[in-house]
């Protein structure tokens, strides 16, 4: 029997560890050295691929398989629709419209996670596709590889974050010089970069890097005395 309020029965989505001298917020945690070292400097053997790519400012959502129906989450793993943000509400609406292409997408118990850049939270966009960007299909905590991630999205039309960099470690400079031009249209600075490291066909771990004069959710009206910036009108996409 489905929860109706937490679905999937614990979080949608965890944090990323940062790398070392990345901004790091409230509750926050930094990688280990190791895996700073293999993100950036050396891979341990050919059996490790490194993916970068291009940070995205939104609010991290979700869409899940679960008993053939298809349901919009937040992040914390509560129902969309429920949230009392009004961005999430919008989110559960885009879901049922595009439930085909979900329903095509996820098999039973599978879920993609995304950045839901509708509302500008601390960067704002001028977005050239749909607000949705998926990051990441999950199964429980196992997250699948770059390369099937690929093979399921792309052919239904999603836009993925802007790849920076894959095969070997990719140095912080390099990166920070890539996300000088945003490839998702960000009116403000890219925030930072993600790395994704793959061992022997399965994710190991993940890692990222935030600017140190990133401010979190300066466009939220809760955080700006009450204006809401969209990205993209609403009203417009449903």
């Amino acid at each position: 029997m489905i929860n109706e309020k937490k679905p999937l029965g614990q979080k949608a989505y965890g944090s990323i560890p940062h790398l070392p001298y990345s901004r790091l917020g409230t509750g926050d945690h930094s990688c280990e050295q190791g895996q700073a070292d293999i993100a950036l400097k050396r891979t341990r053997d050919r059996k490790d691929l490194v993916i970068v790519q291009e940070k995205l400012d939104g609010s991290n959502c979700t869409v899940a398989k679960i008993n053939g129906q298809i349901i919009a989450l937040g992040r914390s793993g509560y129902v969309a629709e429920t949230s009392p943000y009004e961005q999430h509400k919008y989110f559960a609406k885009w879901v049922e419209k595009e439930k085909a292409r979900f329903d095509k997408l996820l098999n039973e118990g599978e879920r993609v996670c995304g950045e839901w850049l509708l509302q500008a939270h601390g960067t704002r966009y001028d977005l050239k596709h749909e607000p949705f960007v998926p990051f990441d299909i999950m199964v429980k905590y196992d997250r699948m590889t770059y390369h099937n991630f690929l093979l399921k999205v792309l052919p239904l039309g999603f836009t993925i974050p802007r790849l920076l960099s894959i095969g070997y470690s990719f140095p912080l400079d390099k990166a920070l010089a890539l996300i000088r031009e945003s490839g998702h249209g960000a009116i403000d600075e890219v925030e930072g970069a993600i790395w994704r490291i793959e061992r022997d066909g399965k994710v190991d771990f993940l890692t990222k890097f935030v600017k140190q004069d990133k401010v979190d959710g300066k466009y939220l009206p809760e955080q700006n005395g009450g204006e809401t910036y969209w990205n993209v009108e609403p009203l417009t996409i449903l």
